[in-house]
């Protein structure tokens, strides 16, 4: 196990900045997961952190040695790429203890780890099978066997998941989670799964455009997030945010009147002012909605609803802004039934003009 820490580091090709600047402490033992959308850099910090890609300026740090010059063999690490990168002319053994046979560990000790890993990932019987033989699955066994073997200080895995089909990605999600428990080892892994890094994360980091938006465990970036990147992209469905503008205040609460129409009452926020232009977020299973009429927030027409057996998406156009009810209830609600919103004040989030998070009371 180590400790990382990535000291104001840069990355640039050319006259183009990757990485602007950025600083992270991941601490030992801590499976640190990296999401953001496709370009944000996340897979780029991966590969610098490997040794694979250089910095421009900076320092990476593992238990307070520098090793920002050194090679990828000197920095104790082991990655696991999206591709598997097997040997297609190995067996599954060899694959899994090739990293030990170019460090010239003796055989038998080669023989003890690639048996006692084989074992932990369930791939004894596929021992002398090739890649070719082998599922999807499989071979992300046999890729991240290969990491184990080599008992590194940091574990990289770069979106390991992505080349499965769903069903697969659920029995390797929960392999990885087993994986974390019994290795109890620092691992960064990079994702854009949603459900992969709210259930595997002890903590989580945002990033877009080369830059940390948030870190925090994942529940906490799911119910209090610092700004408008970090709500839009958590959570599945995303946060619905709605433009709006303070209209009064008084000491019980907030009305709020929105672009599409409608007016809601939400709790006291700090540093607001009547005529301010604010973002009001709520999740999509916190709107509370009825077919029937009666007091609402906001009254729109269902233009698709998505019935997922377990839950009911209910999607209502408003203007030029899209609004989303997740409905666990049963419900039917079908397309062009007229449905009424209530946006209970405890579930909704405020994000004044810039965009960044507005504390409220409770």
């Amino acid at each position: 196990m180590a400790t990382l820490s990535i000291d104001n580091i840069t990355k640039r090709f050319g006259n183009y900045s990757v990485i602007p600047e950025l600083s992270l402490t991941i601490p030992d033992g801590e499976f640190c997961v990296l999401v953001g959308p496709s370009g944000c850099g996340k897979s780029t910090l991966l590969r610098i952190i490997a040794g694979l890609e250089p910095i421009s300026s900076g320092r990476i740090l593992i238990d307070g040695a520098d090793m920002s010059a050194a090679e990828p063999t000197e920095r104790g690490v082991a990655m696991v790429f999206q591709s598997y990168a097997l040997y297609p002319h190995m067996d599954v053994s060899r694959n899994i203890g090739f990293g030990l046979e170019i460090a010239r560990t003796p055989r038998s000790e080669i023989s003890d780890r690639v048996a006692t890993v084989a074992d932990k990932l369930r791939l004894s019987t596929y021992l002398r099978r090739r890649p070719r033989e082998l599922s999807g699955g499989q071979r992300q066994r046999v890729a991240i066997g290969r990491a184990i073997t080599r008992k590194p200080k940091l574990f990289l895995l770069d979106e390991p998941l992505s080349n499965l089909d769903a069903a697969l990605r659920v029995g390797m999600r929960l392999e990885i989670a087993r994986l974390k428990a019994e290795l109890a080892s620092t691992m960064i892994y990079v994702t854009h799964d949603q459900v992969e890094a709210m259930t595997l994360a002890d903590r989580i980091v945002v990033m877009n455009a080369g830059r940390i938006e948030q870190v925090g465990p994942p529940l906490e970036l799911y119910e209090k997030p610092a700004n408008l990147f970090v709500a839009g992209f958590i959570g599945s469905p995303a946060m619905n945010l709605l433009k709006g503008r303070v209209e009064t205040l008084d000491g019980g609460h907030i009305s709020i009147g929105l672009e599409i129409g409608g007016h809601v009452r939400v709790s006291p926020a700090t540093g607001l002012k009547p005529g301010d232009q604010v973002t009001l977020g709520i999740r999509p299973e916190h709107v509370t909605y009825s077919l029937d009429g009666g007091p609402a927030d906001y009254v729109g027409q269902a233009h698709m609803v998505e019935m997922l057996g377990s839950d009911t998406f209910i999607h209502l156009r408003c203007n030029d802004e899209s609004l989303v009810i997740r409905d666990s209830a049963g419900r039917r609600a079908r397309a062009g039934d007229q449905v009424a919103l209530s946006f209970p004040r405890q579930a909704c989030h405020l994000f004044n003009a810039e965009g960044l998070r507005v504390s409220q009371a409770n």
